[in-house]
């Protein structure tokens, strides 16, 4: 069920909104699965620390977050993947894994990948691994006012036949 604190925020805010029961998914792909939409559709919240400072970078189901692109983006040093036990008391009331992209809410900046800005509608887990949440991209844009760039690796042509969903876990921008 997604957390009342989220529905209150969007209603307060007096953005509309359509709920998605589905079955347990817990991976974005499998979210795509359960309610049988493209997976241009969906869009999953990343957590990164950018030289510690926690973002939700949203991007594609079926894309990869480029760190490197991130850490670039924001002027950082370094980005990597949070690990669940530094972002999971930023999100109370929410499944781990099912964050939101709701950073005004959480205290949190937000980042989203300019491929999910010419979506009408963003659809994407509010704090469930068994519902999901739809609205306009102009709404959540207007709600978030988030930084919005390229943050995905681009797929090769093996990548778009045989989709690997994995993200490298570390860029400190060293030189390799």
């Amino acid at each position: 069920m997604i957390p009342s604190a989220i529905q209150s925020y969007l209603r307060r805010h007096r953005v509309p909104f359509e709920r998605y029961a589905h079955a347990r998914a817990v991976t974005a792909m499998e979210l795509v699965d359960a309610l049988n939409v493209p997976g241009w559709r969906v869009a999953k919240s990343i957590i990164v620390l950018a030289d510690r400072q926690p973002w939700i970078v949203v991007v594609p189901a079926m894309a990869t977050v480029d760190l490197r692109q991130v850490r670039h983006t924001l002027g950082v040093r370094t980005a990597r993947l949070a690990a669940e036990s530094e972002f999971a008391d930023h999100f109370p009331n929410c499944e781990t894994g099912a964050e939101p992209p709701f950073g005004e809410l959480y205290g949190l900046p937000v980042a989203v990948d300019e491929s999910l800005s010419v979506n009408e509608r963003l659809l994407f887990r509010a704090g469930s691994h068994e519902e999901a949440l739809e609205m306009r991209f102009q709404d959540f844009a207007r709600l978030e006012w988030p930084l919005v760039a390229s943050f995905i690796q681009p797929l090769s042509r093996e990548e778009e036949e045989n989709p690997s969903y994995g993200a490298p876990v570390e860029d400190s921008g060293a030189s390799a």
